[in-house]
């Protein structure tokens, strides 16, 4: 049964010429297939059939190949021409245990020829003799050792290559086929080619920097002890392990390289299988990665000297759908080569203008760095400015603002949005809508100046109010409500407008009323409203009437007051004596010297003495005369103090004498009337007086 051992398959499209002679022949490790193409006789006379028994004498096209039995049992091989229809394989078999100078005559052997499809040839288990091209298997025992000659009778045609592949139940001794000696698995090297039988592939990031082909031997190895790995350009060197890259060298997407996995016994070096090797193909791809520089520009808003770049935006390289990309970004050149602190928000890159890299890396572990300039867009040049406005009447404190007219920039195109503070104007919160009606105090706002980049400087536009500019003479006044007055706002205005109509600085004949005239300084009216009072006149309390003396007391007005009886004759008393029984009139003006108060002063009829005696004749204190006067009360006292008696409507306004229903004793007792006037202030009055009684059993 077919057997095949070899992970790597031994594929040759060259041979050097020494491996036609027997001296070089390839050593067959393991039960692998064999593919080749001989194309010479060699250097060397090999007698291949001293004997002429079996091939001709002279060898044409031949390859030589030596196995040791690693088990024993039967061993067979197939030989198939590539070319079948009209090539001429022969071969012959020499040992066990021959050297090239002792081999003698082969012990399997056959020169069929040309045989019908697929025209095959070599050993073929259950054979007794020549069956056509094919001889008996070998049975063959563990250790032996024998060569194998193949040979293209045909001639050198470069479509008459030829392959092998072992079979039987005997296998060949091979280091790559023993676990005990290749615990594992070996790497291949690079990646697989186009296709299956194309060589794999070393994908290279600089062509044209030296390669170091012995930077792949440890993977290849896979920890395999005692097998070692060598590199040559060409297959020939490779079989003839000759011309080894030893040291770095610059090499080509053209060429086919070839690299073998040897093994070495460590314990005997004279053991068969240390000339076991196997020969691996490979080329190189050229996949530089090249990056390309771009430029960035960006807003340094508000001229703060630094603008805020989003590094991913920018295009570095054309995308190949076969690979993948990782883009870092850092400050310098140094950085980027040495991976050192790496921009971590490059979406959100704060920096001044200038540069920074990106280095670009391919899933392939190619890279390379580019630089990313860092500009600014022109910047928007702003003045600060001043608004001024008159203020408003309802609320003086503020004016009314359009901020529009704030000549803050001379630059055409801008775009201009208003806020009520810095932060807000570069953050784009609380932004003011009515900015052409905009009431505000003193203070300022800020005018965000935005041109078509999308780039803004702030200014500050200061406010200020005109406060109302009033008249420092402008006085309220206080006259007689029969007087007038006049009214006068002073000089330093640019206009005046009176309710009254007039446009003068003052107006005349002015009475009691409410006025206001508007001032006018520079583009600004304030209202200033004055006020003519009536003199607030004086008030009689209240009047106090002993025997003949009146007194006067007063209230309100301005002090100090004058007092009259009739109105022509004043004086500062308020107390007049000797004043006639009955009506008199009192007169009282404040210092305003207005109409006087005039109240009509009644006094009373003095009663000294009453007997009540019922004889008819004072009997009785009778004040009913002033019946008609408001509260009307006599109240009688005693010598401490003491109420005695009271007189008022119920009693007609009348005292008997009695208290209690008794009479008082006989002794003088103190009385006093009150009532209030019926006039408009229910004017209080007091009338004092004594008066004796006598009361007799």
């Amino acid at each position: 049964m077919k057997k095949i051992y070899l992970i790597l398959l031994l594929t040759f499209s060259q041979i050097f010429f020494a491996q036609s002679d027997c001296i070089s022949a390839i050593p067959v490790c393991g039960n692998s297939d064999i593919s080749y193409f001989p194309i010479g006789s060699g250097n060397v006379d090999d007698q291949v059939d001293a004997n002429g028994s079996c091939l001709d004498l002279n060898e044409h096209y031949s390859v030589w190949y030596q196995f040791t039995v690693a088990t024993s049992g039967t061993l067979t091989f197939v030989i198939s021409p590539q070319a079948p229809y009209n090539a001429d394989y022969d071969f012959a078999v020499y040992g066990p245990n021959k050297t090239c100078a002792t081999k003698g005559a082969p012990i399997r052997c056959n020169y069929a020829g040309v045989q019908p499809f697929p025209n095959q040839t070599g050993l073929q288990v259950g054979l007794t003799g020549t069956s056509g091209a094919f001889e008996p298997a070998l049975n063959v025992v563990a250790g032996e050792s024998y060569y194998l000659v193949v040979d293209n009778w045909s001639g050198a045609n470069a479509a008459l290559p030829f392959s092998m592949t072992w079979g039987g139940t005997a296998t060949l001794t091979s280091p790559f086929n023993d676990p005990s000696i290749q615990p594992n698995p070996f790497n291949p090297i690079g990646i697989p080619g186009a296709t299956a039988g194309d060589p794999r592939v070393i994908e290279l990031c600089d062509i044209n920097a030296p390669y170091n082909f012995q930077s792949n031997s440890t993977n290849i190895i896979n920890g395999n002890p005692d097998f070692f790995v060598k590199y040559y350009r060409t297959s020939n060197d490779a079989l003839s392990d000759v011309n080894e890259i030893t040291s770095p060298i610059v090499v080509n997407t053209t060429n086919t390289y070839y690299y073998t996995i040897r093994y070495q016994d460590p314990n005997n070096p004279n053991n068969p299988t240390n000339k076991c090797f196997n020969i691996n193909p490979f080329k190189f791809k050229d996949i530089t990665f090249t990056a390309t520089d771009a430029t960035l520009t960006e807003c340094s808003n508000n001229n703060s000297g630094v603008a805020t770049y989003n590094l991913t935006a920018t295009t570095l390289y054309t995308p190949n759908p076969a690979y993948t990309y990782i883009t870092k970004y850092y400050p310098t050149l140094t950085d980027a080569n040495n991976g050192t602190n790496e921009i971590t928000t490059p979406w959100a890159y704060t920096s001044a203008a200038g540069a920074v890299y990106a280095k670009i890396t391919t899933n392939l572990g190619c890279s390379d760095i580019a630089k990313i300039t860092l500009n600014f867009h022109p910047v928007v040049v702003v003045t600060d400015a001043t608004l001024r406005s008159c203020f408003i009447e309802g609320n003086p404190s503020t004016a009314m603002f359009n901020l529009t007219t704030a000549a803050v920039t001379s630059m055409t195109g801008m775009t201009k949005e208003y806020y009520p503070s810095v932060t807000d104007a570069v953050n784009g919160t609380n932004i003011i809508s009515n900015f052409q009606t905009y009431v505000a105090p003193t203070g300022v706002v800020y005018v965000k100046v935005i041109n078509s980049n999308g780039c803004y400087t702030v200014a500050k536009v200061n406010l200020v109010v005109l406060p109302p500019v009033y008249s420092n003479v402008l006085e309220d006044k206080i006259i007689c409500m029969e007087d007038t007055t006049t009214l006068d706002a002073g000089p330093g205005f640019n206009g005046y407008k009176w309710s009254t109509g007039a446009t003068t600085s003052s107006i005349n004949n002015v009475t009691v009323g409410t006025y206001w005239v508007e001032l006018k300084t520079g583009d600004c009216i304030a209202r200033q409203t004055v006020k003519v009072y009536a003199s607030e006149q004086p008030v009689i309390s209240n009047v106090d009437i002993t025997n003949n003396t009146i007194t006067v007391n007063v209230i309100g007005g301005a002090a100090p007051y004058k007092y009259s009886l009739d109105g022509i004759n004043w004086q500062d008393s308020n107390e007049f004596k000797n004043v006639p029984r009955g009506d008199n009139t009192v007169y009282v003006k404040d210092e305003y010297d207005c109409d006087p108060i005039v109240i009509t002063v009644v006094v009373p009829n003095l009663i000294n003495v009453i007997t009540p005696n019922g004889d008819g004749v004072n009997d009785v204190i009778d004040y009913s005369a002033l019946a008609s006067k408001q509260n009307l009360v006599l109240s009688i006292y005693d010598r401490y103090g003491v109420k005695v008696g009271q007189a008022d409507k119920f009693s007609g306004y009348k005292w008997d004498g009695t208290t209690g229903g008794k009479k008082v004793p006989t002794g003088t007792y103190w009385y006093s009337v009150t009532w209030n006037e019926n006039d408009k202030k229910n004017t209080p009055f007091k009338f004092s007086g004594w008066v004796m009684v006598k009361n007799r059993d």
